[in-house]
């Protein structure tokens, strides 16, 4: 099947998909179009942040690599609330942990809590159900459907279970799902309806009805197991996640201004969607252009080339664009937790390794010495007490949309040494989340545009 055929057939299943949700889901208030998911840090004993705080440097870093590691293959493939009757924009409790940043709400009739892991590059969202085949342990109660009144399984001849190919299939008129990822990570389940609520206050909530997720019956070596997170909050463009199916409520717009990950004091952090996003003051908004393609819905950009120390490197124009065979490209992904810049060659050119031999020798030049760091990043030197020379990239979008990244968000800083917080993409290349601190990041997916600036995301 040609490129342009494939991408015809995606964008019509695409329409389809989300003209049967926008009819299919309902809403407790009268069609708002803001929404705000609050993030708070968790210190409890119990929470993951509670185990970053108490890993020394190395750890921490260490962690995550793992972390990021994971996600690239990933890439291969208590209270009881009330219904919310007004108008008003929503506050939702979120939690942050040292690496993750996760999605608090209750589902189903009983009020179930659940923490998710948000994710700007994850499709359906999931979570644990019981009755469970193979769970892997979570610090929370798991979600159980058999209990709940709002629960209904996916109809076979819902579109989801009608695409030849895809992660749905009718099996025993059930509509199952399975996602199989390299590495091993694997979840398996039924699709399902069951109405979401997003907490505003302990009193009220924004209710949604009949939302598709899917209940998880079988997922194994999660990265998150042993915390309270039980699945994920897909943000991506697939039909499946919420940022679809909740497009007629915030105009397909969210944002997000990630709080520096070493700063470890409680800070408020919120995903905003809708009319709840603050205005960009013009003379700091950049702009730039999403690049579709079919059957990818991540959220690509066209990145140009890259400055090293304010030096633009000569990479030839397809260096980084998306190729045929859906390799390639350059994408932002709040789950991709570092920056990933792809290492295979393109026209003879690795980007990975020229950026890696600029970082070589600029830091050998100014008389530093390599080392090893347990984390396994390729670029690390011993930091002298009286060394701040650190350099700085810009990512150079389509639309003159320059990305400065500073030292501070380029490099991570253990004890006695530092490191380049970059790895090889082995599929394409990622803007992470170490890369987006202190970044709005806007992803207006009505108009086809990310806008980013820079803001202090203590302030939000």
């Amino acid at each position: 099947m040609s490129l342009s055929l494939r991408f015809l057939t995606a964008k019509l299943f695409l329409c389809l998909c989300l003209t049967l949700f926008q009819h299919h889901v309902t809403f407790s208030a009268s069609n708002p179009t803001g929404l705000t998911l609050r993030a708070v840090l968790d210190d409890s004993p119990n929470s993951p942040l509670y185990l970053i705080e108490n890993m020394t440097i190395a750890e921490r870093i260490e962690r995550f690599i793992q972390v990021t590691n994971a996600k690239d293959n990933y890439l291969n493939l208590n209270a009881r609330v009330g219904p919310d009757n007004s108008n008003s924009l929503s506050r939702v409790v979120m939690a942050r942990d040292g690496l993750f940043y996760s999605v608090w709400l209750l589902i189903g009739s009983q009020g179930q809590e659940v923490k998710l892991l948000m994710d700007t590059g994850g499709g359906l969202t999931w979570t644990q159900c019981q009755p469970c085949l193979n769970c892997f342990p979570q610090n929370l109660p798991i979600y159980d459907s058999t209990a709940s009144t709002t629960y209904f399984t996916l109809s076979c001849d819902h579109p989801l279970c009608q695409v030849e190919g895809g992660v749905y299939t009718c099996v025993d008129d059930l509509c199952i799902y399975v996602h199989n990822y390299h590495g091993g990570l694997y979840t398996t389940g039924v699709a399902s309806l069951e109405t979401f609520y997003f907490p505003k206050d302990p009193s009220t909530a924004l209710t949604f009805n009949n939302l598709v997720f899917g209940c998880s019956r079988d997922s194994r070596n999660v990265v998150f197991q042993d915390t309270e997170l039980s699945g994920i909050f897909g943000m991506n463009m697939m039909p499946d996640s919420l940022m679809s199916q909740l497009s007629s409520y915030t105009n397909s717009r969210f944002s997000y201004c990630l709080v520096p990950f070493p700063d470890l004091i409680p800070h408020t952090v919120v995903l905003r969607f809708g009319d709840d996003i603050p205005l960009f003051p013009p003379e700091r908004v950049k702009t730039t252009m999403f690049v579709h393609a079919p059957y990818l819905y991540n959220y690509y950009v066209n990145l140009v080339t890259i400055s090293f120390l304010n030096d633009r490197l000569g990479f030839p124009p397809s260096q980084f664009q998306l190729r045929e065979d859906g390799l390639g490209g350059c994408f932002v992904d709040s789950g991709y937790l570092l920056t990933a810049i792809e290492d295979n060659y393109v026209g003879g050119v690795n980007a990975y390794d020229v950026l890696m031999d600029l970082f070589t020798a600029y830091y050998e030049s100014n008389n530093l010495r390599r080392t090893t760091d347990p984390s396994g990043l390729d670029m690390c030197f011993e930091r002298p007490n009286d060394f701040n020379n650190f350099a700085n990239l810009t990512f150079h979008f389509d639309g003159e949309a320059d990305y400065f990244v500073p030292p501070q968000h380029l490099h991570i800083f253990p004890q006695d040494h530092f490191c380049v917080a970059i790895t090889r993409g082995r599929y394409a290349t990622v803007l992470g989340a170490w890369q987006q601190q202190n970044k709005r990041m806007l992803y207006d997916v009505g108009l086809g545009r990310l806008q980013f600036a820079d803001e202090n995301c203590a302030n939000d």
